[in-house]
């Protein structure tokens, strides 16, 4: 093989790796699908240093009217995971011990810790295990056997808001809605309007 069909086929292999890396995610995330052809036209523009293939005004019209569509796909396409968590959410507003905030956070104290509170600027360590209303797990530090490690504010809104209330040392069973979850996108393994239910241990605040 020649350096030239060598270069022809590294260059597949790579393009491969980039949709091996994005195909998951535009697959899970873009509601409302997307053209195969024109998204490897645009990468191949970009890396090319070519000029824009359609104006930046035509762009934006093309990205409003594509959030738009896609929000209109999702609320039917996930109705039902929506009514199921705003069932939830009604009930267990309701139980013995749940508070709620203004923003619509639910939260029940399991411990309460006497440490300090985390700021904004802090680092904390955490253990996690997040379900969905039907008990499915999702994500879970404590079944990796390993705590995670983040800024307060590198987490979804809910996170931020509940991370800044608890005393270290504390266990609190927290329930979110989509809004302060993933929202109307969703994310990997978590769909849209899905409500989210952790149960947060507040370790320290990270040096």
């Amino acid at each position: 093989m020649d350096f030239k069909e060598a270069l022809k086929r590294f260059s597949y292999g790579i393009g491969r790796q980039l949709g091996s890396q994005f195909a998951e995610s535009l697959n899970s995330q873009l509601t409302a699908g997307y053209d195969a052809e024109e998204l490897a036209r645009g990468i191949i523009d970009e890396v090319g240093g070519q000029n824009l293939a359609y104006s930046q005004e035509e762009l934006n019209e093309a990205f409003r009217q594509y959030g738009e569509e896609s929000k209109t796909i999702a609320e039917k396409r996930y109705a039902a995971v929506r009514e199921e968590g705003e069932a939830f959410l009604r009930v267990n507003a309701k139980k013995e011990g749940v508070h709620v905030t203004e923003s619509g956070v639910q939260y029940e104290i399991l411990k309460e810790g006497n440490g300090p509170r985390p700021q904004k600027t802090d680092r904390v360590t955490v253990h996690y295990h997040g379900t969905f209303p039907n008990g499915q797990v999702f994500d879970s530090s404590v079944n990796r056997g390993s705590p995670a490690t983040f800024g307060v504010t590198q987490v979804i809104p809910g996170w931020v808001e509940v991370l800044q209330m608890m005393p270290v040392g504390s266990k609190w069973r927290v329930a979110l809605p989509y809004n302060l979850a993933y929202g109307e996108s969703g994310t990997h393994g978590i769909p849209p309007f899905q409500v989210l239910i952790f149960e947060i241990e507040l370790l320290g605040i990270a040096k």
